[in-house]
């Protein structure tokens, strides 16, 4: 354990942030009776308390700064570490941040260690020199997997679980706390008195549920497939070359992980689209990064925000992380007090320094707000463009959206759409489906037909007119040879 380590160098203040206050105190109490060091706990409640077994007498402080006071005294003997809970309630008090700093020097010629554990990463600054902050990390599947043997082995639990199924219940479980985790094993139980394969749906749906407290993150359903987007035949195919890159058999083959892909274009041209379909492809789990929802108004809450929410894409990895929108990281320009820029910066050197397998797939409208460090190649394994659909990437687009709505495209002229809708996107081409669709149903309720569909069209204004300039810009970019066409071969 990395706390045996900080002992062993002789680290007097060590931070331990955690949310998991009960796990992290028995990970010490396990490390200090490993070591023979004896532990003792100090809140504003219970004060002193021995962690460790003792039969020495406890030492009496009723508050932060005597119980600050009664460590520098205290002497039983040995190696002792003391835990201070929630100390970062009182710690930016002039008084008490003056005599942790003092504390923290004196006991470097001692056999005495500092933890506090607490739930922030926010530090006073004049204490930053003088401690260790250790992020203590969610649990990984061996600790999950205990959690449940536990449960299932009480009497009265049926378990009528595969060894896939469990692999499957322990990986479904992965970014929760043990807390968590025994709640959401505990809810699969009760609700039917049996624990099998059908509880993994339910795992994950709660998992949901939780991710989407970080504020930051949202986790989306692997329910979308290839047939669900018309045209990008390049993109396509570069996906489905990688559909194994995450197996066992890639890694004993030599294959390294793939990093993820930057999908750069005309608004409505399908990225969102395409990273909900990659999950449902390569049936990893999808999580969306809100890049808006990770300022705060508070000092430091942002970064905090950014480390913990891809902090928590490691915990569930394999997965894949959809930064959506990524130019809206730099959208506060410098009015934030170069808050976004050191969000965007620590985005960036977590993709190039990651080890987990999370596959990055960042999306952009705006390439003008984007620095070049984030497009050169090493941060990503591509780079696509999704330029305007072509002819038969339009047919196929209509194509789609008529089956989506259980209609047969054979029933339409699709050669006469896809010529008429030159220009068009693929959500416009969509809205003209359903546009029509409110024709038919509202003269009669009968069956739309393929003049409504170019009625509807020419409703509309097209983003390639409405916003010409704009695209004129993107696909100058994409000429200059700066990304791969979704839309063309891969040999292009």
């Amino acid at each position: 354990m990395l706390q045996r380590l900080y002992f062993r160098a002789r680290f007097t203040l060590v931070i331990i942030q955690s949310n998991e206050e009960e796990r992290v105190l028995h990970s010490i109490r396990s490390a200090c009776e490993k070591n023979q060091r004896a532990c003792l706990t100090w809140d504003v409640a219970d004060f002193f308390q021995w962690l460790t077994s003792s039969n020495q007498p406890l030492p009496t402080a009723r508050d932060a700064l005597t119980a600050l006071e009664q460590i520098e005294k205290f002497d039983p003997g040995n190696q002792t570490v003391f835990v201070l809970k929630d100390f970062h309630e009182v710690w930016n008090n002039p008084q008490i941040k003056r005599k942790l700093k003092n504390l923290a020097q004196r006991l470097k010629y001692t056999r005495k260690t500092i933890l506090i554990t607490t739930h922030t990463s926010r530090v006073p600054e004049e204490l930053k020199d003088e401690t260790v902050i250790l992020e203590f990390p969610l649990p990984k599947a061996e600790e999950l997997q205990d959690v449940l043997n536990t449960l299932s082995q009480n009497s009265g639990v049926r378990t009528h679980l595969t060894p896939l199924g469990k692999e499957k219940l322990i990986q479904a479980a992965l970014g929760l706390t043990t807390s968590q985790a025994q709640r959401v094993f505990a809810r699969a139980i009760v609700t039917d008195g049996i624990l099998d394969d059908r509880d993994i749906d339910l795992v994950t749906e709660e998992k949901r549920q939780i991710i989407r407290e970080s504020e930051a993150l949202e986790f989306y359903p692997a329910t979308y497939t290839l047939a669900d987007i018309g045209g990008l035949k390049a993109l396509k195919e570069w996906l489905r070359m990688r559909e194994l890159a995450f197996s066992q058999r890639a890694r004993e083959y030599g294959l390294p992980v793939p990093k993820g892909i930057a999908l750069i274009g005309i608004p409505g041209t399908g990225k969102s689209l395409t990273a909900k379909m990659i999950g449902g492809l390569w049936h990893l789990p999808l999580l969306r990064l809100d890049v808006g929802a990770l300022f705060g108004s508070l000092v430091g809450e942002s970064e905090e925000r950014t480390r913990r929410a891809l902090h928590l894409a490691e915990t569930i990895a394999p997965c894949i992380l959809w930064i959506d929108e990524m130019e809206k990281a730099l959208a506060h320009g410098g009015l934030d007090s170069g808050t976004s820029t050191r969000v965007f910066g620590n985005i960036l050197t977590w993709m190039q320094e990651k080890s987990a397998p999370v596959f990055v797939v960042a999306t952009a409208n705006d390439i003008s707000s984007l620095p070049p460090e984030l497009l050169r190649r090493g941060r990503f394994d591509e780079i696509f463009f999704l330029d305007l659909p072509n002819h038969e990437e339009r047919m196929e687009i209509f194509s789609v959206h008529l089956q989506k709505r259980k209609r047969l495209p054979e029933d339409y002229d699709l050669e006469l759409l896809a010529d008429r809708s030159e220009g068009y996107v693929g959500a416009e081409i969509e809205q003209a489906v359903i546009d029509a669709m409110y024709i038919g149903f509202n003269d009669g309720e009968r069956e739309f037909t393929t003049e409504d569909i170019l009625t509807a069209l020419k409703r509309q204004v097209p983003l390639s007119v409405s916003q010409r300039e704009i695209v004129a810009a993107l696909r100058a970019w994409l000429r200059e040879g700066r990304a791969q066409s979704a839309s063309g071969s891969l040999q292009e």
